[in-house]
């Protein structure tokens, strides 16, 4: 699924890379051999995965910079000459969209374009990842699964401002980037979980916060649910595509891809929070306290992954339980002190070991 050899030596730009997701795929691509460097905004939180892994080391070049700053993301591209690019720089959240909407425009619109126009004028870019997010789709509660196809909004302006970052990734792929040597896809994917997330208003942040430390855990959405799935199974479609399309020598696996979780999954919150303390030996007590709030996330939300399945090979391997003792043994490592860049590699091989990758 993954050719090892291909990525030997690659040089790899990583955006986002001081974020949850970008670090993990910083640190995938170096296992791989990859030249990796990055470029984002330091962490925002505290605790944070960059940080605690003490990342930083792995990279050639580690730009803290602003992605909707096109002068300085240029002069950043001269320096890494980046053969394939992974954008991942963006405001991620829902909620933080309400607080804080024209710089979650700002980021997700005008970053996305910077990135597209980054490819159009240097020539030693051979391959764009866009990630976006499930949350792309013109969702109206509906009991469906979305595919590719299917019609792009949002209600809100996290949804909304990444769905027009979508639509103008595949805007450019029409007009730009069909006859360029540079291949252009964009992926999506459904609520990524996983060792190092502590970012803001997410259950997952409450539960580890309250698990490591015994502390009682408030679940407000105790029957919301979502389609979890580790992080490892989205980069691993990330990963594929951005050595299929290298060189636009495959044009078919251009565009717009899914990488959805199983079925099985998709468990609610409070159930979520029960496995994961089971796991983690926790004692505390989990406290149900409904609160209304006019600001909620969909609460149906599925994709259909048959192309990525079919076409590129790829699948999810992991089930909730997996998922989730996956998830532990991170915070469990970290709470006894361990060299937490060890254990993610440790973690990263043994994914790649145990699913023939």
């Amino acid at each position: 699924m993954i050719n090892k050899r291909f990525w030997q030596g690659k040089k790899v730009l990583i955006t986002g890379h001081t974020g949850f997701k970008g670090g993990w795929l910083s640190l995938w691509m170096k296992h791989l051999g990859a030249k990796v460097s990055g470029y984002s905004l330091s962490p925002i939180t505290n605790k944070n995965f960059f940080n605690i892994t003490k990342l930083k080391n792995i990279f050639e070049y580690d730009f803290r910079k602003n992605i909707q700053n096109m002068n300085d993301l240029s002069k950043a591209v001269k320096k890494i000459k980046p053969q394939i690019i992974f954008h991942l720089a963006a405001q991620p959240q829902v909620l933080e969209s309400y607080n804080n909407p024209y710089n979650t425009v700002l980021s997700n619109t005008m970053g996305t374009t910077n990135i597209l126009e980054i490819g159009r004028k240097f020539k030693f870019v051979k391959s764009i990842v866009i990630i976006t997010t499930d949350k792309v789709y013109k969702n109206n509660e509906r009991k469906i699964k979305f595919n590719e196809d299917d019609p792009l909004g949002g209600d809100d302006l996290y949804s909304s401002s990444k769905a027009s970052a979508d639509i103008i990734t595949l805007s450019y792929l029409t007009s730009f980037y069909k006859n360029k040597k540079c291949g252009l896809a964009v992926a999506r994917a459904g609520n990524c979980i996983g060792g190092g997330d502590w970012t803001k208003y997410r259950i997952l942040t409450d539960c580890s916060n309250s698990f490591l430390k015994n502390k009682n855990l408030i679940i407000r959405n105790p029957k919301s649910k979502r389609p979890w799935q580790h992080v490892f199974e989205p980069l691993l479609g990330y990963i594929m595509l951005g050595e299929k399309i290298f060189k636009n020598k495959y044009k078919k696996f251009n565009g717009a891809w899914n990488f959805g979780p199983n079925v099985s999954n998709h468990v609610n919150v409070e159930q979520f929070a029960k496995i994961l303390k089971r796991k983690m030996k926790s004692n505390s007590k989990l406290i149900v306290r409904l609160k209304k709030n006019d600001k909620r996330e969909k609460t149906q939300l599925d994709l259909k992954s048959q192309k990525s399945k079919k076409l590129l090979g790829w699948r999810s391997f992991l089930n909730i339980n997996q998922t989730l003792q996956l998830t532990a043994d991170w915070y469990l490592a970290f709470k006894k002190d361990q060299n937490m860049f060890e254990v993610s590699k440790r973690q990263v091989k043994d994914f790649m070991k145990h699913n023939f990758l």
